[in-house]
């Protein structure tokens, strides 16, 4: 979606910079060209070495070489790219964007821009929440900078809340949003989607045994995340009902329900199931939890421990139990063997509609993955599969083959 893109990538001093080598690798296998310009204090945070590595160009920080006087032309950069994206984005060099000061390379390049510029601010709480940084972020708004919006999370003061620069993997779904070529869905489908209520689960989900150790699983949430900007940028009311993951979705218009346990899913499962007319199953919930949780952290005794399970809730089976007439339900079966006749047996036991069967025997399927390859069974017996294929591109497949049995 991105192959061939030129992408300047703007680095300010932040600690968050190292999150930037990250992103530029990401770009680098999307085959996109890359240049970077760094501010002078961004160099405190991470090399000028790391960054050129990565994206296979000379990184820049002034304005000539001072070893031979070669100048370096901050207009003809900034028309070279077909995006400006500013990763870290600091509170100082924010500041200075907003009110046009001009004293480094970086700052001549960012106000010689003539193409789109996206913006990930990264900086602690109180930073973030300041009037004056908030005022900031308007202005940059209103200038026509888009703004990809920080995370909440463990900051490096140690607090915890809003500040984060956006997660490399974000950032890059974000841009594939923004400059990938329109997608097939968005084509086809229009607004058969817009003003839908869609409820989405997405990542894994977290049982306590004591307070230091816990049962779970290695869903990232990518899936789910990436099925939630589809039908949002078709125009649906989403919800993206998520489990404990690091990665979140980049689309403001959507409503986040985070949620820890199995338990908790449920609740949140059943409370907006209630109005939804499409609920997608994508989250890996804990079929057992601890029968019994220890306050204290359990201490090590004796060569064998045994912890007795007990059954969570069935929230597939639930919902498809209450389901009515005019709502449609979604499953998710990730299988190690016997797979299709599982995903069957699925769809039949929880009455859902759809399942969308994906197998842990398939090389870059399944959980932390980018890619999945995808076999989809719906109520009318049609049984459809797929190439293995990015994420963002299986969250469209699917999302075609939900609007093709509305209409069969």
């Amino acid at each position: 979606m991105l192959k061939g893109k030129k992408i300047l990538i703007g680095v300010t001093g932040s600690i968050a910079a190292y999150k930037t080598a990250i992103l530029i690798r990401l770009l680098a296998k999307e085959e996109v060209e890359i240049k970077v310009v760094m501010t002078p204090d961004a160099h405190h945070f991470i090399t000028a070495l790391t960054l050129s590595t990565l994206s296979k160009n000379p990184v820049l920080t002034d304005y000539f070489n001072k070893n031979d006087g070669t100048w370096n032309n901050h207009v003809e950069l900034a028309l070279w790219a077909d995006a400006f994206v500013i990763a870290p984005a600091s509170a100082n060099t924010l500041a200075k964007m907003a009110t046009g000061i001009c004293d480094n390379l970086f700052l001549a390049v960012y106000l010689s821009a003539k193409c789109p510029v996206y913006v990930a601010p990264a900086m602690d709480l109180d930073m973030w929440k300041h009037k004056t940084t908030q005022r900031n972020i308007k202005m940059l708004s209103e200038a026509g900078n888009e703004i990809i919006p920080v995370e909440k999370g463990e900051l490096a003061s140690g607090l915890i809340g809003e500040g984060r620069m956006a997660e490399p993997e974000n950032i890059l779904a974000f841009l594939k949003k923004k400059l990938g070529e329109p997608s097939l869905i968005n084509k086809n489908i229009g607004s058969k989607f817009k003003n839908k209520k869609v409820v989405v689960t997405a990542g894994p989900t977290i049982e306590a045994i004591d307070p230091v150790r816990f049962i779970s699983n290695h869903s990232s949430g990518k899936m789910g995340i990436a099925i939630a900007d589809e039908f949002a940028s078709l125009g649906a009311e989403v919800i993206l009902i998520k489990g404990p993951t690091n990665l979140s979705s980049t689309n403001e218009n959507i409503k986040e329900i985070p949620v820890t346990t199995a338990e908790s899913m449920y609740a949140a499962c059943l409370k907006y199931f209630k109005s939804a007319d499409l609920m997608i199953m994508a989250a890996a919930v804990a079929d057992y939890t601890p029968k019994n949780y220890s306050d204290k952290k359990i201490k090590k005794n004796g060569a064998v421990m045994n912890i007795e399970l007990t059954k969570t809730k069935d929230i597939l089976q639930t919902l498809g139990s209450m389901k009515k007439k005019n709502q449609l339900l979604v499953g998710f079966a990730l299988e190690t063997n016997d797979e299709l006749n599982n995903a069957k047996k699925k769809l039949k036991e929880k009455n859902a509609d759809m399942i969308i069967l994906n197998s842990l025997n398939d090389e870059g399927a399944g959980f932390k993955t980018d890619t999945n390859r995808i076999t989809v069974i719906n109520k009318t017996g049609a049984i459809t599969k797929f190439d293995l294929k990015p994420k963002q591109q299986v969250a469209q497949d699917i999302v075609m083959q939900i609007e093709k049995l509305i209409h069969d």
